[in-house]
């Protein structure tokens, strides 16, 4: 059955119970809703307490607060004022005989019967208020979540520099520009919803009539609508005036940025466009008046088709036929400004260019001058040392190492870069019949220490030298670690509960396990009862209501991932992909660096597969791993985005000097930045326009073989010492091929170590010299005979041969070395084992079991061992000749024994020492 509109009678039959039941349902659903939203607000403030950035939060909901009843005041008042214009001079109700609710058959109800029941039954001053206020409510929590735009705008920091086409500060395009656009897209929004909302009350009066046979609107609709249209058309002319910042960031295929065409024909058609769409407001506004459909419709297609010629087809057309045949020439200035504004923009502009001879000058002598670039290349690999470490580590199935790390340590006197990686505790892989509530939330909370080993060495096994192992941890050569509770990481992604009523599980001893309580200052109180209801209902868990478990003095702790911790806190910040781990001073922390980024840098070229075209390492976050406190500490005070924030929140970060002494020693350059910077360096290396143009210099990364096929080569971690410098540093690095060519043309590094952290420096190759890039290398190891067939013999034997994901190239004073590790796994296994190491020089490439064995045979001198040999043989008459011999070969024979166990400092002492004594023998043949 339908209703019907008829004359007296009776009223539907439960009607008044239907409608009292659509009533309860709507006030359910929105208590539920504003239940979900105040537990959600309740959990916030709560561990914004716990972790110490309440401040922090009460800004954030005080932006979002103003924000919303900002733009729900507004979008209310102007949808009200055109509803409530729209019911004034809306057509006054027809009066008929009697309007009652009749029940009727299916399909008998028409149209205008129910408009007609609308029109004369509906309160319509109340209609208009909640229907105004209820779309505003849409557009208001949408705008809502833009509130870090408006607090960019408000507390805006001078950027220092201005852009080159309208000489505006760049802050303008980072911090205003953006608000602008917000607010001109709401305004254009709200008309339309003004539009829609009073078309649809005149609809309903009969002012509007749109059916088959008949058509019609009011000249009080045409009046109205003419205002509306009006305004839509100022505000279409303030958008075309925002639109001539919109060439800054355009790309024609040659010049990101406002090219020759957008400054002398785009620019002039958006100054014209906003002439005729001034003029189009006027003429809508006229319509007032005359209240003619025609009016706007002219004004309409006037900016239509003005839009369509001046921004469409005439730049197309002065581009192909005037620009095109001069392009270089036109297009010069502005690809200058191109490659200025993008150097500026990703911090180019302060990599330091500097030659590189790539000479074949390496020797012994060199190598054990260069003892630590030597001592730490790196020949582990993150994925076979991962297999590795859960092989030899994991200890128990339900810890789980994320993956390793490479950092640097002053251990036993000497700056060694390791790899090293938390053992956490993944509770998803208990056995599931202990995929218990208690086991998972409330017994096993935490993970428990670390294993470290150095980049080169390896046991007579072929496995890696722990630095620290086991449970709790043992220091074998490594920093001791005094806490090692894990209870904020990589891989922590549920809530526990710590400080309850029983022990926590800590770590397996043999047959039984032994149990620990947590005595930190993480988690967030939830012994009370309001805390407990609270959180069984954010979590949905009605376990924390009933359990036993949780006693007045429990905590709970949540985000413990620590991404999504640092994410929370400032959730304006760009994280880098992969924090990690830091032992300092016997305590577990990780560090996690943060970009601050924008996509309003004028003339930048855009990030590839990103949206920014800014960006700074400007944060280091540092959480420590057992009670799960945050620390951001500001690297860039230079940088205007990072200044704003600290504007906006001004105890958030501290200063970068405030960092413990100790974990200063461990930032490094971030990697997700590196291969930003190094990717678009791979075109604005060049720097003149007409080179810029032509791309006769663009780089590219280096291809080596990999997953069956070809892969780019990834930067790494390195310790070396730069040509020129007096002691090796720790950096990041990549090499750099021409592109479409093998051949190496320059490598790029970042300095990690202070004072000159964040340097970039890039060492750059003659062009007129051959210097053989990684994939040439590979192909050269492929060819040797010697390799591949022992390679083949492996593989024929139930094994499987792993390469190295890197050859690492590593520079050495003025030279460069190849070096890649091969590791050997049974083909069913899951252990790698590190059985050979490649080394290449030059037109020589070894394979040997060691690095240092590698070495010996690709710099031993040719004929230095004969020498000593024959000298002995050849004087047998002559007591001091033949003492001088014996003592030369014994020298060598130290020599190697000592490059053997990679003493490079005794190697070179007794290698001097050999080449002394047969240089006296040659000085004085007969022994005098």
């Amino acid at each position: 059955m339908t209703i019907g509109i008829a004359g007296p009678g009776r009223k539907a039959p439960r009607q008044n119970a239907v409608v009292r039941l659509i009533i309860a349902a709507v006030a359910v659903g929105v208590c539920l809703v504003l239940l979900g939203l105040a537990s959600d607000w309740l959990v916030d403030w709560l561990w914004f307490s716990s972790i110490g950035y309440l401040q922090v939060f009460w800004t954030t909901i005080e932006a979002e607060a103003v924000v919303f009843f900002s733009v729900w005041t507004a979008t209310t008042i102007v949808l009200w004022l055109n509803g409530w214009l729209a019911v004034r001079f809306a057509r006054p109700p027809r009066i008929q005989a009697v309007a009652g609710l009749t029940w009727q058959s299916p399909g008998t109800v028409l149209l205008p019967d129910l408009l007609a029941l609308a029109r004369n039954r509906l309160s319509w001053p109340r209609v208009v208020a909640g229907g105004a206020g209820l779309l505003a409510l849409l557009v208001a929590a949408a705008e809502a979540g833009n509130w870090g735009i408006f607090l960019r705008f408000l507390y805006q920091v001078p950027y220092g520099a201005d852009d080159p086409l309208y000489n505006k500060d760049i802050g303008f395009y980072l911090f205003s520009l953006p608000a602008y656009f917000l607010i001109k897209n709401w305004m254009l929004l709200t008309l339309v919803l003004s539009a829609l909302f009073a078309g649809t009350i005149y609809w309903v009066h009969g002012d509007i009539e749109y059916d088959v046979q008949h058509r019609s609107i009011s000249p009080t609709v045409i009046a109205h609508g003419s205002a509306v249209l009006g305004l839509l058309f100022a505000v279409k002319a303030w958008s075309y005036g925002l639109d001539r910042y919109l060439l800054l960031y355009g790309d024609n295929g040659v010049v990101v940025g406002a090219s020759y065409t957008d400054v002398h024909v785009g620019l002039p058609g958006l100054w014209l466009l906003i002439g005729l769409s001034i003029i189009a407001a006027f003429a809508a506004w006229a319509n007032l008046w005359v209240r003619t459909y025609r009016l706007p419709a002219a004004a309409f297609i006037l900016v239509a088709m003005g839009s369509f010629v001046l921004s469409g087809a005439a730049p197309v057309l002065f581009q192909q036929y005037f620009v095109r045949p001069s392009e270089l020439q036109l297009e010069k200035p502005y690809i200058e400004r191109n490659i200025a504004l993008t150097r500026q923009a990703y911090n180019l502009d302060q990599i330091a260019a500097k030659p590189f001879a790539a000479e074949q000058m390496l020797s012994l002598d060199t190598l054990a001058a260069n003892k630590a670039t030597i001592e730490n290349i790196r020949l582990w690999d993150q994925l076979p040392l991962s297999d590795t470490y859960a092989q030899l580590q994991e200890i128990r199935t339900y810890y789980k190492f994320h993956d390793p790390d490479v950092d640097r340590y002053w251990l036993d006197g000497s700056y060694q870069s390791v790899m090293l990686s938390a053992r956490e505790l993944r509770p998803s892989l208990l056995p599931p019949n202990a995929q218990t509530w208690v086991n998972r939330h409330v017994l096993f909370t935490h993970g428990n220490g670390a294993v470290m080993s150095p980049v080169t060495r390896k046991s007579s096994e072929g496995l890696p030298v722990l630095y620290l192992r086991d449970i709790p941890p043992v220091a074998d050569g490594g920093p001791k670690i005094l806490e090692p509770r894990i209870y904020y990481g990589e891989e922590s992604d549920s809530y526990v509960i710590v400080k309850g009523s029983t022990p926590e599980f800590d770590y397996p001893k043999g047959k039984d396990n032994v149990y620990a309580a947590y005595d930190g200052t993480g988690g967030v109180p939830i012994g009370a009862m309001a805390s407990r209801m609270l959180f069984a209902y954010y979590f949905n868990d009605p376990n924390l209501l009933l359990s036993s478990y949780i006693t007045a003095d429990s905590r709970i702790m949540i985000r413990r991932n620590i991404q999504e911790r640092v994410r929370t806190i400032a959730p304006f910040l760009r994280l880098d992909h992969d924090p990690y781990l830091v032992i300092s001073n016997g305590r577990m922390l990780w560090m996690q660096d943060a970009y601050t980024t924008s996509s309003y840098f004028p003339y930048a070229q855009p990030s590839q597969d990103s949206d920014l075209n800014y960006i700074r390492n400007s944060v280091k976050a540092v959480v420590d791993a057992y009670n799960g406190t945050v620390d951001f500490y500001l690297m860039d005070p230079g940088d205007p985005i990072a200044a704003t924030y600290q504007r906006i929140f001004p105890g958030l970060f501290k200063p970068f000097a405030a960092m413990p002494s100790d974990l200063q020693k461990h930032i490094r350059y971030p990697e997700d930045l590196f291969l930003v910077q190094a990717r678009l360096y791979q075109t604005y290396h060049m720097e003149a326009a007409d080179v810029f143009y032509n791309r006769e210099d663009l780089w590219q990364f280096p291809l080596q073989p990999g997953g069956g096929g070809t892969a780019m080569m990834t930067p790494y971690y390195i310790i070396m010492r730069l040509p020129g410098e007096t002691h090796a540093e720790f950096f990041l690095m990549l090499p750099m091929v021409p592109s479409r060519r093998d051949n190496m043309i320059a490598w790029l590094a970042a300095r990690c170590d202070g004072p000159g952290y964040g340097k970039l420096i890039v060492y750059e190759f003659p062009k007129e010299k051959l210097v053989y890039g990684p994939f040439q290398i590979e192909a050269r190891i492929n060819q040797s005979t010697e390799i591949s067939q022992q390679i083949t013999l492996w593989n024929q034997m139930g094994s499987r041969v792993i390469r190295g994901a890197n050859l690492l190239v590593i520079p050495i004073e003025n030279s460069i070395l190849y070096v890649s590790p091969l590791y050997l796994r049974a083909e069913h296994g899951h252990l790698p084992e590190l059985k050979r190491v490649i080394a290449a020089y030059g037109e020589h490439v070894v394979m040997k079991e060691t690095l240092a064995e590698a070495l010996s045979a690709l710099f031993i001198e040719p004929g230095a061992a004969a020498a000593a040999s024959s000298a002995t043989e050849g004087m047998p008459g002559t007591r001091p000749a033949a003492s001088q011999a014996r003592e030369a070969l014994d020298r060598y024979n130290q020599a190697m024994e000592r490059l053997k166990s990679g003493d490079w400092k005794g190697f070179g002492t007794q290698f001097d020492a050999m080449r002394e004594l047969l240089e006296e023998m040659n000085r004085d043949p007969a022994g005098h």
